[in-house]
């Protein structure tokens, strides 16, 4: 199968080939630009996973629309739900505070909106959605998390967006403390690339049969 993942985003592209890579059932795994699709789409769903489908159901009506065959398009909607702020910044996580307004200034204002919270609770989890529109068009949608913790400062440098504020008390380190190997090991993202990855594993054993 030839894979298109619905993102621009070079970094979900790197960790989404990492983990994928040794998927013998999938050929060349390609974000939309290198897959040629440029379309807009309009994530208007009230759920990781609605914005997540979405976006791969999107994609694979465009690569059906050039002639592409055989292909299996995959969509995230990820985001950051923090326990004292009633899940926010969630599915708006990407948008939160504006678009083009740095991680560096979107990390300083939550960690001092979870500083003034009377409740002291600094709990949060990573979530991850993951749809996959498979050549037939038969559709599947998985859930990853990963728990944590808003931390008092940002550390680190791996990682990107909201890692340098998401603390892993087991490892006294944030997300961006880790080495990508680590990373992926326990990410929401991580998780639910597994989770998808045997659901595709699931439909070549089908499809082959």
């Amino acid at each position: 199968m030839n894979v298109i993942f619905a993102t621009g985003n070079a970094d979900k592209m790197k960790e989404i080939r990492e983990i994928l890579s040794t998927l013998p059932t999938v050929g060349e795994i390609k974000s939309m630009k290198e897959a040629g699709i440029d379309i807009d789409i309009e994530e208007n769903g009230t759920t990781f996973e609605e914005n997540a489908l979405i976006k791969a159901k999107a994609v694979y009506v465009a690569a059906t629309a050039k002639g592409m065959e055989n292909v299996l398009v995959l969509a995230d909607d990820s985001g950051l739900s923090i326990d004292c702020l009633n899940g926010e910044p969630g599915i708006y996580s990407a948008r939160y505070m504006g678009k083009d307004t740095p991680y560096s200034i979107k990390n300083q204002n939550l960690i001092s909106r979870v500083d003034a919270d009377a409740s002291g609770n600094r709990k949060a989890r990573f979530i991850c959605a993951i749809a996959a529109v498979f050549p037939n068009g038969t559709e599947k949608t998985v859930l990853g998390t990963v728990e944590g913790e808003i931390a008092r400062t940002p550390a680190g440098s791996n990682g990107f967006g909201f890692d340098p504020i998401f603390f892993l008390p087991e490892r006294n380190k944030t997300t961006a403390e880790l080495e990508p190997y680590e990373k992926h090991a326990i990410s929401h993202r991580g998780n639910a690339l597994r989770l998808i990855r045997g659901v595709i594993e699931e439909y070549e054993d089908t499809y082959n049969k």
